[in-house]
């Protein structure tokens, strides 16, 4: 069994995706998160964020590893852990650019073909590329003010300007981020997250019945 959970920046991807997975007692996978890593080792190295060349270069001599568990995902790069790192408004200003990169999102497409099911995957394009067969299929999506009022919370940032980054990520995001055609869109801006969690339960158990 694989659930997806597609949607635009900031929508409540991995919240949701996390309580999905409690309920169901299965990992959830953030796609993401390879993502940023690949974008926070390039900054650290000085690379040039769009040669996809010099970062698969780089991520192939220092392996990245995601530990997919239902209470968080962790990202390791050898006996350093990254997590904490990936939520930086640096991350956020690059990261479109390398998941931009055809290289690298089929690097981590192999990635996360390769994990053993039954998961909940998060991310951009889960239900339309990486598992376009899955059983259950989502897409949250809500006004970048909403979002932004919501991610002000979690970064001493101002929302104005943190809905205009949204915006923009938005811009570059758009033929990553599209619903599958069979995916269930949910507009998360009106519901509180167990409210959002609730529904995507409810869609997944008609789907599997």
């Amino acid at each position: 069994m694989i659930v997806t959970i597609d949607g635009v920046a900031a929508s409540g991807k991995s919240s949701v995706a996390s309580g999905v997975a409690r309920a169901l007692g299965i990992p959830y996978v953030s796609s993401g998160l390879l993502y940023r890593a690949a974008t926070l080792l390039g900054l650290e190295q000085g690379l040039a964020l769009d040669d996809a060349a010099s970062l698969l270069a780089h991520l192939h001599a220092n392996p990245l590893r995601l530990e997919p568990r239902a209470e968080g995902n962790r990202v390791w790069v050898g006996e350093r852990e990254l997590t904490a790192d990936l939520h930086s408004s640096r991350v956020d200003a690059g990261v479109s650019v390398v998941a931009a990169l055809p290289e690298v999102r089929a690097w981590v497409d192999a990635h996360l073909r390769a994990l053993p099911e039954p998961f909940v995957a998060e991310g951009r394009d889960m239900g339309t590329n990486v598992f376009p067969h899955a059983g259950a299929k989502f897409y949250l999506t809500a006004s970048p003010r909403v979002r932004a009022e919501r991610r002000a919370k979690e970064r001493p940032e101002d929302v104005p300007a943190i809905e205009a980054a949204l915006t923009e990520r938005d811009r570059l995001d758009t033929v990553q981020s599209a619903p599958a055609p069979d995916a269930r869109v949910i507009d998360t801006g009106p519901l509180p997250l167990e409210g959002v969690i609730g529904e995507v339960l409810e869609g997944v158990r008609t789907r599997m019945t």
